[in-house]
């Protein structure tokens, strides 16, 4: 397919433009103009780009890509050796950042949602990216750490009463520990996130909301491992996710 064609897809599917973000979303770096192997990962990492250069990829499509705001803009270093990886071998990138935590079918919360069984009622925080719901029956926080072990292959980091029932959810992938006052005052009995921050502790204790960090990477492959499958079923074209290992 065109590359302007699978852009101009994407940009109607995740909507980019509906996000106040901190990076660009959609075509970041532009290689050759027809794909016809897509390789998607979470972060445009060397590793990546060496796996996508290897499988003969056309274009990388990732939630983590580059020119993030804040940031040295120099082109030195590892970032030169990423665009010159990229730019070599005509390979296009693409990424889509806070679109794809929040689409309501493929993105990351949607996903983990699916997954697991989740029944989602709502939305918060910062352009409504956290949602919230119930889980399908009442459990143990600690039964509960085992099931996003399973699904996620990673044991989160639980801060709260292991015996403590939660039946009341909320769940933002990601660094998104910092919409936990919020979780709290919805009356929710648990919240997952990627990451945990040193206050999020002490507000777990004091609220008895039980906290999840279920790791950042691992709770954002969701989303790319969905649009893969989708964006491959829709246009026939080879899609592969690439999953490189973060114990983040």
């Amino acid at each position: 397919m065109k590359r302007e064609e699978l852009v101009e897809y994407l940009e109607g599917l995740l909507q980019p433009a509906s996000f106040r973000d901190y990076c660009p979303n959609g075509l970041q770096v532009e290689g050759r103009a027809e794909i016809g192997r897509l390789v998607t990962g979470v972060t445009a990492s060397q590793d990546l780009l060496d796996a996508a250069v290897a499988r003969g990829a056309d274009a990388v499509l990732v939630h983590h890509g580059y020119f993030w705001k804040g940031e040295d803009g120099r082109i030195t270093g590892m970032r030169k050796k990423r665009l010159g990886a990229l730019l070599a071998n005509d390979i296009n990138l693409l990424a889509y950042h806070l679109p794809l935590d929040a689409h309501p079918e493929l993105g990351n919360n949607a996903q983990l949602a699916a997954k697991l069984g989740w029944l989602p009622e709502g939305r918060f925080g910062e352009q409504s990216i956290a949602w919230f719901g119930r889980l399908p029956e009442t459990m143990a926080a600690s039964a509960l750490s085992d099931e996003l072990a399973q699904l996620l292959r990673r044991q989160p980091q639980m801060i709260g009463d292991p015996e403590r029932q939660v039946r009341r959810i909320g769940w933002c992938s990601g660094g998104a520990q910092g919409y936990f006052e919020q979780a709290i005052a919805l009356g929710l009995d648990a919240y997952v996130s990627g990451e945990i921050s040193e206050q999020t502790v002490h507000l777990a204790r004091e609220s008895g909301v039980v906290y999840f960090a279920a790791g950042h990477h691992a709770t954002e492959r969701l989303g790319a491992q969905a649009l893969a499958g989708h964006l491959a079923e829709r246009f026939g074209i080879h899609c592969e996710f690439v999953d490189i290992d973060n114990p983040v």
